[in-house]
């Protein structure tokens, strides 16, 4: 049975010319883009627009962007497109819930938080569910104590923690998107 080609593969046959490698490659990370997109989304934005949306406009914008990315690949594929679908995250985001009269601070650059309901994810994920009513107690307890001590760490460690275990990037795919270097990573 033949294996399906990794993304550095598709990508090398993408920028020779092969379309249907381009193609596969914009829909390769569809799940990942949504999981992404519904870490990162404000519970007010999510009751308008769906995860699968951002994601769909997301795609016709990597397609668009596509070629300009084969050229230069300014970073590897999966943190490029996941760049690209925040983008379409933010554009929605400051559509929806920072519409408002004109004022000084709507002209400032703004960041998408992330969401308090991340933190809650993240310390459920890094604390393994047990089923015993002790067991659950102790859990509860435990994933208040984590909640409380990630709403004390800088957003950049935060987003570190986040990314690598809500979004599950990898390492390397991390840095890329942080700008950091691994071992930069790996000490946060």
């Amino acid at each position: 049975m033949p294996t399906e080609p990794d993304t550095e593969e598709l990508v090398q046959r993408a920028a020779a010319g092969d379309d249907a490698a381009g193609q596969k490659l914009l829909v390769r990370h569809q799940a990942r883009l949504r999981n992404m997109v519904r870490v990162r989304m404000d519970r007010r934005l999510a009751a308008r627009v769906d995860p699968s949306d951002i994601v769909q406009d997301t795609l016709l914008q990597a397609a668009r962007q596509l070629g300009d990315y084969l050229r230069d690949q300014p970073l590897p594929f999966y943190p490029w497109i996941r760049q690209v679908a925040l983008q379409q995250l933010v554009r929605q985001y400051r559509r929806h819930i920072k519409a408002q009269a004109r004022s000084l601070k709507r002209e400032e650059q703004h960041a998408l938080p992330l969401p308090d309901h991340s933190a809650i994810e993240l310390a459920m994920r890094l604390l393994a569910n047990h089923t015993s009513p002790s067991n659950s107690i102790v859990q509860q307890e435990l994933r208040s104590k984590v909640q409380s001590v990630l709403a004390q760490l800088s957003e950049g460690d935060r987003e570190v923690l986040v990314l690598r275990f809500l979004e599950q990037l990898s390492t390397k795919e991390t840095a890329a998107v942080l700008g950091l270097t691994i071992n930069g990573v790996k000490s946060r």
